[in-house]
């Protein structure tokens, strides 16, 4: 067996050891591989090895990848910052982004998503721990935000995501997810219809699991230190 199956098989025996822990059901945590800086021949080889959603931060990247595995059914997730202006291939070529943290980006998706392929299925980037330095909207901006995106056609507003600041201590790991969790829980008591959040990564991933994410976003763990 090679280490890139030991590494999904150890990954993926944490989280249902978590999920069994925190009383959550296991089908409702997605993983997803993060494979940025990764080569092709790796994500070919955790594919078949039954990894088939794969999240990258790169625009110039994932476009490479997607094009050179086109052969694969790989559901791609872009969970890097966007800019305004290279929205269109990502657009033409994702089945979810991470990242939306203003409207002009959520409307050039929608606008730029091709008439024959499904809604781009969209999480709202939270700035949880309200870091000068990290991107993300603000918790009390978001309702207005997902309040014009559910507008847009393309788009299909899944939920949430956030990386909190890095913490050691897992009850402070679950503070800062617990107030993702309870954003999504307030915006659907306004009929928002939110399933997803996007949270926890190798490092935070048992206290982003007890906090209630559905999609982990797991990279060194699985492929190893990138180059």
């Amino acid at each position: 067996m090679s280490n890139l199956a030991d590494n999904l098989l150890t990954v993926g025996a944490s989280i249902t050891k978590y999920a069994e822990h925190y009383q959550r059901k296991r089908k409702e945590i997605q993983l997803l591989a993060v494979s940025k800086r990764h080569s092709m021949q790796k994500i070919e080889e955790a594919f078949n090895l039954g990894q088939k959603s794969f999240g990258e931060n790169y625009v110039q990247e994932l476009l490479e990848k997607a094009q050179q595995l086109s052969h694969l059914n790989i559901e791609w997730h872009f969970i890097g910052p966007l800019q305004s202006n290279k929205t269109k291939p990502i657009a033409e070529t994702v089945d979810w982004v991470h990242t939306i943290d203003r409207l002009k980006v959520a409307e050039r998706l929608n606008r730029q998503r091709p008439a024959g392929l499904p809604p781009i299925n969209v999480c709202i980037q939270v700035n949880i721990s309200n870091e000068a330095s990290k991107s993300g909207v603000l918790a009390n901006n978001v309702e207005a935000l997902a309040t014009e995106i559910i507008k847009l056609p393309q788009l299909k507003l899944r939920g949430l995501m956030a990386i909190p600041a890095p913490q050691a201590d897992l009850n402070k790991q679950r503070e800062a997810f617990s107030k993702l969790t309870l954003l999504k829980h307030d915006l659907n008591k306004k009929a928002f219809q939110l399933d997803t959040l996007s949270m926890g990564m190798s490092a935070d991933s048992e206290a982003a699991i007890a906090e209630g994410a559905t999609i982990i976003r797991i990279g060194t763990s699985i492929f190893g230190t990138r180059k």
